[in-house]
């Protein structure tokens, strides 16, 4: 059996694993898009974001204006609709 390896399979190797490697990539940029943009957000990002006390977000909370979930995640989309409804 001859075990050298030969150009063409060196370079078949390297396509693949640059194959590979775009697969990598593309799964980080994807993740990174979801992590800038997600639904939900924390209550300290929340308070930041909208200048409010953690005695307001609460209120908004138990007046059910704002979904949120045990962890007290927000729905960005009510958040602006709230916030686009003051104005």
């Amino acid at each position: 059996m001859n075990d050298n390896i030969i150009k063409d399979d060196l370079r078949q190797f390297g396509l693949l694993l640059v194959e590979q490697f775009k697969q990598v990539i593309e799964n980080n940029q994807n993740k990174e898009i979801h992590d800038l943009n997600p639904e939900w957000l924390k209550s300290s990002v929340v308070r930041k974001l909208m200048d409010i006390s953690a005695a307001s977000l609460q209120n908004l909370r138990i007046t059910e204006k704002v979904r949120f979930k045990k962890i007290y995640y927000y729905n960005k989309s009510d958040l602006m609709n709230l916030f686009n409804d003051t104005k």
